[in-house]
């Protein structure tokens, strides 16, 4: 599925020694996230976020393609609306229901010196591109001393719960690929992050997924710059200050947690809550800084517990901070069971759920 070329080289990415986690030391340009003033805001919904910033990297780059199925007509979510029509059916464009193709696919577009965007229709399907993500995608720079990377490659995925998905419609396969050196995965939590994380990923030399909670693709509104701007990676932001504990999440359920935090407040405990925004590579430093200063933390996801990336988070803070740790961190995440349809309720990690381990956690 990989279409190499033996005169393909792209510079301006630098081979990283094989010991340290796989990424191009080559930086990309970060724009301040403030408004500027010859520019203006529109209150937008995260789909329509993550549509502006499409059409800015097809607008900017002619390198830039888009493709996957239904793509062409605006997609499942209307993310791709009206780009296929304003860039022509040569970089906005259906393929085949074939996951592994499409990845494939852009593995090839990218290591030709393009912006591939890959769309997975749901991260359900994003299974049978596994092997092309894992063993193509991730270690094509690094197998080839350099001769060739895919860098320009990003997948978009919609994932986590939306009511009535079911088994297949409702994962949060995040962890899989967090395991994986090489690539990069991000998460954003609302449409001014959508915006600029993914226009940051876009222009990422490395590749990279980039998860969509789609139960916000409709819910989460806000104002967001009207003008092209990247946030960084790798950073973390402190969306709540507080000092009893640390709360640490990314993506949908962060506005569950926002939640929690706010009932745990009525009850005199001050909550320190984390957004990620990257899982891989993520920002220990910030979490770290919060934990000596609460001397608790608790990690929420809606994947399974088990093998769950909050586990990642736990192990490498008891490591850092096992003499400032009050009381064992926590984690409200899903069951570890195929993800239920009529009981839904029950295997997601609610407001309450998230409450009573505040509460048990501070009262260790």
């Amino acid at each position: 599925m990989i279409f190499m070329a033996n005169s393909l080289k792209r510079s301006g990415n630098l081979v990283v020694s094989i010991s340290k986690r796989c990424y191009s030391t080559t930086t990309i340009s970060q724009q301040q996230q403030q408004q500027s003033s010859s520019a203006g805001n529109a209150t937008v919904n995260l789909f329509t976020a993550i549509n502006q910033a499409l059409h800015i990297a097809l607008e900017t780059d002619p390198r830039a393609y888009l493709f996957g199925e239904d793509v062409g007509f605006g997609g499942v979510f209307r993310c791709t609306t009206g780009l296929a029509d304003r860039f022509g059916k040569d970089r906005v464009f259906n393929t085949p229901l074939c996951e592994q193709g499409i990845v494939g696919f852009g593995i090839g577009l990218a290591a030709m010196g393009n912006r591939a965007i890959a769309e997975i229709q749901f991260a359900d399907y994003i299974f049978p591109a596994f092997d092309q993500i894992v063993n193509e995608a991730a270690k094509f720079r690094y197998r080839s001393g350099n001769q060739f990377n895919c860098g320009g490659l990003t997948i978009r995925t919609p994932y986590g719960a939306v009511g009535h998905g079911g088994h297949y419609h409702s994962q949060s396969p995040e962890a899989f690929f967090c395991h994986v050196p090489g690539l990069k995965v991000v998460i954003p939590r609302s449409p001014q992050q959508a915006k600029g994380l993914l226009l940051a990923c876009i222009r990422d030399p490395n590749p990279t997924i980039f998860f969509e909670p789609k139960w916000l693709y409709r819910l989460a509104v806000e104002e967001v710059p009207d003008h092209d701007y990247m946030l960084p990676l790798s950073t973390a932001e402190v969306i709540r200050e507080g000092s009893d504990i640390t709360l640490v999440g990314w993506g949908a359920q962060l506005a569950v947690m926002e939640q929690a935090c706010a009932d745990a407040e009525k009850d005199g405990i001050s909550c320190e809550l984390i957004d990620l925004k990257t899982l891989i590579p993520w920002d220990k430093e910030t979490v770290e800084a919060s934990v000596r200063k609460t001397g608790k933390l608790l990690v929420s996801h809606e994947a399974p517990v088990t093998g769950g990336f909050g586990a990642e988070i736990a192990a490498s803070i008891t490591e850092s901070c096992f003499l400032r740790l009050e009381a064992p961190i926590a984690r409200v995440c899903g069951l570890d069971t195929p993800f239920p349809l009529v009981f839904e309720p029950f295997y997601m990690p609610t407001k309450n759920k998230i409450l009573d381990a505040i509460k048990t956690t501070v009262n260790y």
